[in-house]
């Protein structure tokens, strides 16, 4: 479903990427691992169509995304990619339905369906009770869950995630962990995490190591 063609990538004179070729198969989990500054974020960002390469392509399904103009980009990324990161994100004034509401209000989706498909979002992440709840009265596997519906409101074809579980405790950290596979089951997503955690990179379908901006 996704393929990147030699994508490289340079910030001034530092080459961060250097050569890069992945595919990544439709309801795949696949995890990337290396250590801090190996390129990993920059990797996941250029996948998610939030950076260019400074060469390469990046294809979903054959298409090249980057011979899109800016907003024809902004739109494939609203309705295509969902994003859950280390830092959630949520915006502190709105409760969670509204949080999880936004990629849908920006696609134009009606708001009645924005949030009846919201609130089934926050029931299946058992979140059912804490609608009305803002980001500052929930706890942080909660905001992560929420994160997590928000990424899922437009159906996209795949979800990005870089160090989803980084800021929460051992046992949020695995519910989490366990939380991708049931969404891959449930709603036939197609996961790419960017993670520091082990564990959870054993437990995806495929783990990619990169090292000083290659694949290994």
């Amino acid at each position: 479903m996704i393929r990147t063609e030699h994508i490289t990538k340079y910030f001034g004179n530092l080459q961060v990427l250097k050569g890069i070729d992945l595919e990544v198969n439709k309801k795949e989990v696949v995890s990337i691992v290396g250590a801090s500054g190996a390129g990993k974020t920059t990797l996941l960002q250029i996948i998610g169509t939030l950076d260019r390469p400074t060469a390469g392509k990046v294809l979903y399904d054959g298409q090249d995304v980057f011979r899109l103009k800016d907003r024809q980009l902004a739109r494939f990324r609203n309705r295509r990619i969902g994003f859950v990161f280390q830092f959630h994100h949520l915006l502190p004034e709105f409760t969670a339905l509204e949080n999880v509401c936004m990629p849908a209000f920006i696609g134009r989706i009606p708001r009645r369906e924005a949030e009846k498909k919201a609130r089934e979002l926050l029931a299946f992440l058992g979140l059912e009770n804490r609608l009305e709840h803002k980001p500052g009265e929930l706890s942080g596997g909660e905001q992560q869950r929420v994160a997590v519906a928000r990424a899922l409101i437009n159906n996209p074809d795949v979800i990005l995630a870089d160090e989803p579980s980084g800021n929460l405790d051992s046992k949020n950290k695995k519910e989490l962990h366990e939380l991708f596979f049931d969404l891959r089951d449930r709603y036939n997503q197609t996961i790419v995490v960017v993670t520091h955690d082990l564990e959870l990179a054993h437990m995806a379908d495929r783990m990619l190591t990169i090292r000083d901006g290659k694949i290994l």
